[in-house]
């Protein structure tokens, strides 16, 4: 479903067809693209249901917001395994010499031409992976690689020392690569014992027959790395384990792979120290080379303070975008879980909460957002980023203040009831205005019942807690203080005050889902 082609007939067909009541969809983490929604969008499903190992934050994307933060079922790594769905993994962390000390990352991966230049002709790691491949027992396995020419080379070298290996890797042309298909039946059948992959099983496939997943270059998305780690967790007749050969040198984030093993997800604040410390799955193993564990910390001492790591991340992410500065919404979007989740436990380093200041900072404000950063409006907007949440009720209060961009100094009643009700009508933000109700009950809530809610909540709080930015004037449900009065005509103070506004409700549901979940 990734080619325009494809979509296209999809569409036609469908033309022709029918639309769906009900409607299913595979490897949900791809739904933040725009090609996977036009075909969502066109079907107009009542029921849509999404499906994915990996929905954390899929390149920095959020697909929980497409479902409204509804999820009906959801079961780890750890459970999967616990509860026999999944085969225990027998994981070996392999110290590997390669030095990527040189090597430069770009937006947070290594450049392929210099990782081939690394491993292509390296004697010393072409001996290193054969002899572990030999040490732990293997009738199928399948070995990540970094590129085409590198698949190539390790299927060339195993052919070498007579193991039947191939490289499998999009529009293949080498001397030792092989249709996927014809690839996984061959071993299947045990005609080849490795195939070594470029970026063609690290998701929608499964070789239930799998047991061996090699790691031969670093893996620097844990999604990535969780997908083709479950490669070969699947079960099969006579499997009793996973081995999984990890190849780690001096490359970054190094360290990251046992506590993902552990089903935790991200490292968070933890240190090597801890690798003694984790919980992992039943019956599995994981055994690092001591070497590793000096390596990890060694790593540590150099490693950047987390407010270094903020700021790099705002860079890459800028980078990523064409080098424009990216808005609050976009940095949560492509910035990576453990840096945020890092930001949402210290306020005091969370950009989020003070991002004018931020940019201030970072000498990236434009000229109009200077005015706006000297003005009152900076504290305005500042008091938006940081006014309490325990519930969602003050949002339709300030989108009705904000009008789609035509930003007003005071609301009336029908502008409040517009706002209030255009928010709880979207998705399932009907849910949040009481405890156990139900759309049915929701349908019921009369406009003098929302209006009233409206104004003995977070209205009230709004002038109680609101600094003083928000005050009565006769004739309007609320308005806002007369010295913003020119700010808010500037469209650096739309934009921002917008932005606010959508990462602040966008947090709130995530926050929710994440609570619930727990």
């Amino acid at each position: 479903m990734r080619s325009f082609s494809k979509i296209s007939a999809i569409e036609n067909m469908a033309e022709k067809t029918f639309r769906p009541m009900l409607t299913y969809a595979d490897e949900f983490h791809h739904a933040v693209n725009d090609q996977y929604q036009r075909i969502v969008h066109y079907f107009k499903p009542q029921f849509l249901l999404g499906l994915t190992a990996t929905p954390e934050r899929m390149d920095g994307r959020n697909i929980y917001e497409i479902c409204d933060y509804n999820v009906p079922y959801e079961i780890s790594l750890k459970e999967g395994i616990n509860k026999g769905m999944l085969v225990p993994f027998h994981y070996y962390g392999i110290y590997d010499e390669t030095d990527y000390s040189s090597l430069h990352l770009v937006k947070g991966r290594y450049e392929e031409n210099e990782l081939n230049k690394t491993y292509i002709g390296n004697d010393l790691r072409y001996d290193l992976i054969y002899k572990y491949y030999r040490k732990y027992p293997s009738k199928r396995a399948l070995g990540f690689c970094c590129s085409r020419q590198h698949a190539e080379d390790m299927a060339k070298e195993f052919c070498k020392r007579g193991i039947e290996a191939v490289a499998v890797y999009s529009n293949a042309d080498g001397a030792f690569s092989e249709d996927r298909d014809r690839a996984i039946v061959k071993l299947k059948r045990q005609e080849i014992k490795v195939i070594f992959s470029v970026d063609m099983f690290n998701e929608g496939v499964d070789i239930a027959a799998l047991d061996m997943v090699m790691f031969l270059r670093p893996t620097e998305s844990p999604i990535v790395f969780l997908q083709q780690l479950g490669r070969g967790l699947r079960t099969c007749r006579g499997k009793e384990y996973l081995n999984v050969l990890d190849f780690i040198g001096n490359y970054e984030k190094a360290g990251r792979a046992p506590f993902l093993l552990s089903g935790e997800g991200s490292q968070g604040e933890r240190t090597a120290g801890d690798i003694y410390s984790i919980d992992y799955p039943d019956d599995c193993i994981v055994d690092f080379d001591m070497r590793l564990i000096d390596l990890f910390k060694e790593m540590e001492k150099k490693s950047m303070s987390a407010g270094e790591r903020i700021v790099q991340e705002f860079y890459r992410i800028k980078e990523l975008l064409g080098d424009r500065v990216p808005t609050r919404m976009e940095l949560f979007t492509y910035m990576e879980d453990e840096i945020y989740q890092y930001c949402m436990r210290h306020a005091k380093e969370n950009p989020f909460r003070h991002y004018l200041d931020f940019l201030y900072e970072l000498h990236e404000l434009s000229d109009e957002e200077k005015d706006v950063y000297d003005s009152i409006g900076r504290e305005f907007l500042l008091l938006i980023e940081t006014t309490d949440m325990q519930k969602v009720y003050k949002m339709p209060i300030l989108y009705s203040f904000y009008h789609h961009g035509n930003v007003r100094m005071a609301v009336t009643d029908e502008d409040v009831l517009e706002s209030w009700k255009e928010f709880f009508n979207t998705g399932t933000n009907w849910k949040d205005l009481a405890l156990d109700m139900t759309y049915a009950d929701y349908r019921k809530i009369t406009d003098r019942q929302h209006l009233s809610k409206a104004k003995s909540m977070p209205i009230k709080y709004l002038k109680a807690s609101g600094k003083g930015f928000f005050v009565d004037r006769e004739g309007y449900a609320l308005a806002i203080r007369e010295e913003l009065s020119e700010v808010v005509k500037t469209e650096a103070f739309g934009k921002h005050m917008k932005d606010v506004l959508e990462y602040r409700t966008m947090e709130y549901y995530r926050r929710r889902y994440a609570e619930e979940a727990f």
